[in-house]
């Protein structure tokens, strides 16, 4: 389940690494996402943004992650991994990262965030379900989300939603 109390200043640092990908994303014409994978020694091993604007609604940055550990990493490698990311995985990322076998998820924004602000929006809801990560995932550690980036984030998506 989630907690918020465990989010350490290393936590914060890459997270807002992943808000500035996610801005990143934005200013690129895509929608505001970032994610990296720091390994068991606190290396950033690999961050990417969200790239679906070209067509390939699968080309989200935690998949991306997953692809390139399980390519890249041993299975070890991958379990003492920590997964940072702007939002909380989707059913598809959650999956993908559960299959795998990497760690535990970081998110600064949750699913429930991201949800309620679209329906706030008028946004449509997109083909799959909302789900949080424990409902796809149940046995992958997660802690999000963090109160203090959650403004920003949202003034990210409003942009991208076209209300701000």
């Amino acid at each position: 389940m989630s907690s918020t109390h465990t989010i350490t200043d290393q936590d914060l640092v890459h997270l807002r690494r992943c808000v500035d990908l996610a801005r990143e994303a934005l200013e690129a014409e895509d929608e505001p996402f970032g994610s990296l994978l720091v390994d068991g020694a606190g290396t950033v091993r690999f961050e990417d943004r969200n790239r679906v604007s070209g067509g390939d609604s699968t080309r989200h940055p935690e998949f991306a992650i997953a692809r390139w550990a399980a390519e890249n990493l041993t299975p070890e490698e991958r379990a003492a991994s920590v997964t940072y990311t702007s939002g909380e995985h989707c059913a598809m990322c959650s999956a993908a990262h559960a299959w795998v076998g990497l760690g535990p998820i970081v998110y600064a924004v949750g699913t429930e965030q991201l949800t309620s602000w679209h329906a706030e929006w008028g946004v449509e809801p997109g083909p799959v379900a909302p789900l949080p990560i424990h409902a796809v995932a149940p046995e992958v550690p997660t802690r999000g989300p963090v109160p203090e980036l959650a403004e920003e984030i949202r003034a990210l998506q409003a942009r991208s939603a076209g209300v701000a």
